[in-house]
């Protein structure tokens, strides 16, 4: 079997089909793949990275604002959609391959397309709860579109394709979880109320700002607190000296405090809530962990995504969410505060994080592809 999966931009997309590849090699271990993504983003290093081979496919967005700069952006983004046709057709025919699969990203668009047009059987996964621009578009054109959650249904052409939600597959090393009390001894911490905070590898200066707040009210309170947070690379210049001023140690028998978090699976294990961002792959890994949340989207993301993904968990009373120009850090301590103080509600969340889950995502999606294949 050969297998096509293009997709692009960012790693919310790209980890994904590294996920879906991993998850058909391990039931066909002879498969062969080919990636297809762009020469410069994030796609040319994570794909090599894992083992996979990846053609190169010239292809950008448009920019709505308009500069002399945008301008110039979007003129390249012209000549690269005339040619990109062409290029597609080429990696296609290079590659002959059984079924191709989308995972979003614009590199996705002209490949998924063409494949689509000549007659190879395709499918799209969707990782957010408002589908990107790329994803919305195939969606007319491929057989069959995977879905992290129902709610993305609702901006999608439903007439067009047969659709399936798999949820999105999480590493397994958060599914594999350490209990509490495992995790927490590993972390040198007790039994106490734990927090986990962190924005990203870049960091969030929103969230970073109100856990300097937060870290200050709970240490000097004496409450029983332990917190992990990461601060990002946004964050290297300003949060270890904001804990230095108010002599606080970046590392106690109660703090944890670092650029980045290497051991998620152990820190996410140890945590009775997690504050952070609205991503598609965190939202996965805090139902597959049970975690209750505090959840602040990200604003300046494509169609604001982070704020729809962030309702399904909010509606579903797994977690809070707070959008970011409410996100004070007297508003945040307060919610911490409340939910410090009522570990029932902790656990009712927690057990709605972990009802959303669904633990047969990979077969899920290898049943998709066993539906793609049945249609060469």
């Amino acid at each position: 079997m050969r297998v096509l999966i293009s997709c692009g931009g960012t790693g919310g997309h790209i980890n994904p089909g590294l996920a879906i590849a991993d998850i058909i090699k391990s039931k066909y271990p002879d498969a062969e793949f080919l990636f297809a993504g762009t020469p410069n983003g994030m796609e040319s290093k994570l794909v090599p990275q894992a083992g996979y081979k990846m053609e190169p496919i010239k292809v950008a967005g448009f920019q709505r604002s308009l500069s002399l700069e945008n301008i110039g952006r979007n003129a390249k983004a012209v000549a690269y959609l005339i040619t990109s046709g062409k290029r597609a057709k080429e990696i296609i025919k290079g590659f002959n391959p059984d079924i191709a699969i989308g995972t979003g990203g614009y590199a996705a668009g002209p490949v998924i397309r063409k494949a689509a047009k000549m007659g190879i059987p395709t499918a799209i996964h969707e990782q957010n709860a408002y589908p990107g621009v790329t994803n919305r578009l195939l969606s007319k054109d491929v057989d069959y579109v995977m879905l992290t959650v129902r709610e993305a249904l609702d901006f999608m052409d439903k007439s067009k394709f047969e659709h399936s939600i798999t949820g999105l597959p999480v590493r397994s090393s958060i599914n594999n979880k350490l209990t509490k009390a495992e995790a927490r001894k590993k972390l040198g911490f007790n039994d106490d109320f734990t927090i986990l905070s962190f924005g990203g590898s870049l960091g969030a200066g929103c969230i970073n700002e109100t856990m300097t707040e937060a870290i200050k009210w709970h240490h000097g309170k004496g409450l029983a607190i332990n917190h992990i947070h990461g601060y990002g690379g946004m964050g290297k210049d300003t949060f270890p000296q904001a804990m230095k001023a108010a002599g606080i140690p970046l590392k106690s028998n109660r703090l944890r405090i670092t650029e980045y978090i290497n051991d998620m699976d152990v820190c996410l294990a140890a945590a009775d809530l997690v504050i952070c961002r609205s991503g598609a792959s965190t939202l996965a890994e805090l139902e597959a962990a049970g975690k209750a949340s505090i959840l602040i989207p990200s604003p300046i993301v494509a169609g604001n995504h982070q704020y729809h993904n962030a309702m399904v968990l909010g509606k579903a009373g797994a977690a809070e969410v707070i959008e970011q120009k409410d996100a004070s850090p007297e508003r945040i301590i307060s919610e911490i505060e409340k939910l410090y103080g009522n570990r029932d509600k902790v656990e009712i969340m927690s057990e709605s994080a972990k009802g959303l889950h669904l633990t047969d995502t990979n077969q899920r999606i290898l049943n998709v592809v066993e539906k793609l294949l049945s249609k060469k």
